[in-house]
């Protein structure tokens, strides 16, 4: 599964070298910074806890566990090759405040907060590296022997964490990775006989396809604002094109274009990152040897640079946007705290062995309304900060279009899905009533834009 995933990650990164070089040679500009890839972190927590899990629970079978897996990052690949095409035309359509705030919010509540509290677990490590870093990207000090500011302070903090732990001063670092040796990620149509099996999965894992194509046309428009100017639909094409290879390869995670392109930029990264980005990460884990990489580096080390890249989104959300439209990147952030709160409680009901299904009275309705507004919150972030942008605007007939969207979106599931898993289903079949009053809500509102519309073009006439 490693190999596998991992050969989608290096084939994506030698791509978005080469729109890089590309770009560079078009334009004769040698500040050109190549998209950051990878693989699709929630994606990953729904395959584990909604696919595979539960295939291996029902019929102890790993092998069509990983087979079903298989199938089903295939299939998100080919609906993400259908979606790629409308990329562009999304960009054009859609205004900067819901795009960029979508993932301004996705940055500072996952990518900054989550990682700020590793830091705080081992301050000694993490705010150490943190300062040294702020301080050479943000105050433009320069670190010992002209090394990179990443690089600086990832290895100050990666001194003082193995250090520490010669001096018997802390927790003791361990190295034990696994063994080395090769594992050629092959190409494999054995997922096919798991076919079957993979229906039912497919209303979890589908969702992802639409969120990271979503993303994709987010990141592009980032890059834009930064400077470089992708065509969405290369992007999109290669994120899809290599996550059916992944899958085809043994891989269970899709790929998708990182968000933090302009962090990587105002850190110096041009189009060589990606490049070694693959090579180390395709032929690591062929061979085992990414084990022995993360046994070295502390994740108390490493998170600084995640701390940046969250900050420096986020400024980009505000700053590249009109004025005017500041609420509605502001209201983008809502849903990415419900989705938040979701990851952290997730992990306190598991620690404190209950579950969600053990609440009762509001604390059990919270809990509900907690994981509707979290569920599919990058497509809610759009629609809701694209319908203010455009009331902002006074553009209350789109308003109610979208609106009208996002009723649908609800029906079925696509938004506010009140499963567990964050699963799809159909109008007629939903699992409680709530979707249905949510929905009616949008509608509702959709009516008011679309008489306010109408009763604006009167008085105008």
């Amino acid at each position: 599964m490693v190999p596998g995933t991992a050969l989608g990650v290096l084939a994506g990164d030698l791509v978005y070298t080469w729109l890089a070089v590309r770009l560079m040679r078009r334009t004769g500009r040698s500040d050109v910074t190549a998209m950051p890839f990878g693989i699709d972190t929630p994606t990953l927590f729904a395959m584990v806890f909604g696919v595979l899990g539960p295939v291996m629970l029902a019929t102890g079978d790993p092998v069509l566990a990983w087979k079903v897996g298989m199938a089903t990052t295939v299939a998100i690949g080919l609906v993400k090759l259908a979606l790629a095409f409308g990329g562009d035309w999304a960009r054009r359509v859609v205004p900067r405040a819901a795009l960029l705030g979508s993932i301004a919010g996705v940055s500072i509540l996952l990518i900054a907060f989550l990682p700020m509290l590793k830091i705080m677990r081992d301050p000694m490590v993490g705010l150490v590296a943190l300062i040294l870093l702020l301080l050479a990207l943000f105050s433009g000090m320069r670190m010992p022997f002209g090394l990179p500011a990443a690089f600086a302070s990832v290895l100050a903090g990666t001194l003082i964490f193995w250090g520490r732990s010669w001096l018997g001063f802390g927790p003791a670092g361990v190295i034990a990775p696994g063994p080395l040796r090769l594992a050629l990620p092959w190409p494999t149509l054995g997922w096919l006989d798991a076919l079957p099996e993979t229906l039912p999965y497919l209303s979890i894992a589908l969702p992802f396809a639409l969120v990271t194509t979503i993303g994709g046309i987010d990141n592009t428009e980032s890059a834009a604002a930064a400077g470089d100017e992708y065509r969405a639909r290369d992007i999109l094409l290669t994120e899809a094109a290599t996550t059916v290879l992944a899958g085809c390869c043994g891989g269970v995670i899709q790929n998708t274009p990182y968000i933090g392109h302009p962090a990587y930029k105002a850190m110096g990264a041009r189009a060589g990152y990606t490049l070694a980005t693959g090579l180390v990460i395709g032929v690591g884990a062929a061979t085992g040897a990414l084990s022995l990489l993360i046994a070295v580096l502390p994740e108390a080390a490493i998170a600084p640079i995640l701390v940046f890249i969250g900050l420096e989104i986020t400024a980009q959300g505000f700053l590249a946007t009109p004025p005017r439209h500041g609420a509605a990147v502001a209201l983008t952030f809502v849903p990415v705290v419900a989705a938040v709160v979701l990851i952290e409680s997730g992990g306190l009901f598991s620690a404190l062995g209950t579950s969600p299904a053990a609440l009762k009275g509001d604390v059990a309705l919270g809990y509900q309304a907690l994981l509707m507004l979290g569920n599919g919150f990058i497509l809610t972030a759009v629609l809701w900060g694209w319908a203010l942008a455009a009331i902002i605007d006074l553009r209350l007939a789109l308003a109610g279009g979208l609106f009208a969207v996002a009723s649908a979106a609800t029906l079925v599931g696509m938004i506010h899905s009140p499963l567990a898993t964050g699963g799809l289903f159909w109008p007629w079949a939903m699992p409680s009533a709530l979707p249905a009053h949510v929905a009616l809500a949008y509608g509702a509102l959709g009516v008011v834009c679309w008489r306010a519309a109408r009763r604006a073009a009167r008085i105008s006439t």
